[in-house]
């Protein structure tokens, strides 16, 4: 019971954020930056998608996309966005956490601003084989105040490369507070990494 009322107290707070935002942000730097990794086809899914600017990203690309998140107001709003593009999105409200991809489904996932790291095995399990993970997330170790204020929700040194150790590391930028920190990508980490082929 304290689990549904726990979900029902994130899912107002995220539909309150979502409903007074002005715009959605831009899509993650970690996809936007690197279009050309992805494949000329497949079915690719935004995961906690928020109001979904990676996944009208994913949807002009080309790729079959699915996007989920918790809030019913986003959903909605990405929904209406998709439509106005005239773009195909298959947008659900689901509860991620209670209802991870299923293994094998995705050639593409992209997760942006979002951390459970009891979903992570489950994320990569998702990939199909040559499938690619686009992650990007706060860390620790960061420059501003940007991001969620407890350590739970943003990643230690190095962490979002080893909880994926399984798969291919296609690129990883962390940037900590090393050197110049006015410049670079700071505060967050990003990695695009690759399902394994089956070994022949």
């Amino acid at each position: 019971m304290s689990n549904d009322l726990d979900t029902d107290a994130l899912r107002r707070k995220w539909d309150e954020r979502h409903r007074a935002a002005s715009a959605p942000r831009p899509p993650a730097a970690v996809l936007a930056e690197n279009l050309h990794l992805l494949p000329a086809r497949g079915r690719a899914l935004d995961l906690a998608c928020g109001l979904g600017a990676n996944a009208l990203l994913l949807a002009r690309q080309g790729l079959d996309v699915c996007a989920w998140d918790l809030s019913p107001v986003a959903i909605d709003q990405l929904r209406r966005a998709a439509d106005a593009q005239g773009l195909t999105i298959d947008a659900q409200v689901r509860n991620i956490e209670a209802h991870p991809p299923e293994p094998e489904d995705f050639d593409v996932i992209v997760v942006a601003h979002f951390l459970s790291r009891e979903l992570m095995r489950a994320i990569a399990a998702a990939l199909r084989p040559g499938g690619l993970l686009f992650y990007q997330t706060f860390t620790q170790e960061a420059v501003t105040k940007t991001g969620p204020s407890s350590h739970q929700f943003r990643f230690e040194r190095n962490e979002l490369l080893w909880v994926f150790s399984d798969l291919w590391v296609c690129v990883y930028r962390e940037e900590a507070k090393l050197g110049d920190i006015t410049q670079g990508q700071r505060d967050e980490a990003m990695l695009i990494a690759q399902q394994p082929y089956p070994a022949r």
